[in-house]
């Protein structure tokens, strides 16, 4: 597995105003995170999706992966501490969300927090002519092409209980 570069110390030089670090920082732990999102995607577009290609609004990446870096924030291993489930709904196959990916930030370190990422099929895709096809003939053609809304849901599970609870 690959372990996303979120340094824990940074030494930066001190020309660099205080702000300008922590944006640096997140900056790149929301690049790395994007990439990461983007590369299980791909695995799931064949293993699960059974489609040719999946359809991204452009900065969906972008912004889940900040909201992630942001519920990350509060936790005492940061973004080491998350594992992120990906999950899709599609209104027309699979009523229920199915789980496509696995993100685990860091796997040297103990989950502390959980963080479920919810996508769903665009509603604008629902209704072609090719989501009436049975799965068997979708599986032989592989050519099917699934559009992801712009909208997504983001839940966050405590897999610990401070002293202050």
């Amino acid at each position: 597995m690959e372990v996303l570069p979120c340094p824990v110390l940074v030494r930066f030089p001190a020309s660099y105003p205080t702000g300008m670090r922590d944006d640096l920082v997140s900056s790149s732990c929301e690049v790395a995170l994007a990439r990461r999102l983007e590369s299980e995607l791909r695995a799931a577009k064949s293993a699960q999706l059974s489609c040719g290609e999946v359809l991204l609004p452009s900065d969906l990446l972008s912004r889940v992966a900040a909201q992630v870096i942001s519920l990350a924030e509060v936790e005492p291993c940061g973004i080491r501490g998350c594992t992120l489930y990906v999950d899709f709904v599609s209104a027309v196959d699979y009523p229920e969300p199915r789980r496509i990916a696995t993100v685990k930030c860091d796997p040297n370190t103990v989950s502390t927090f959980e963080v479920t990422l919810t996508l769903r099929q665009d509603s604008r895709s629902i209704g072609s002519w090719t989501n009436i096809l049975p799965q068997f003939i979708k599986n032989l053609t592989r050519g099917g092409t699934i559009m992801i809304s712009h909208n997504f849901d983001i839940t966050k599970k405590k897999l610990y209980r401070s002293y202050l609870e």
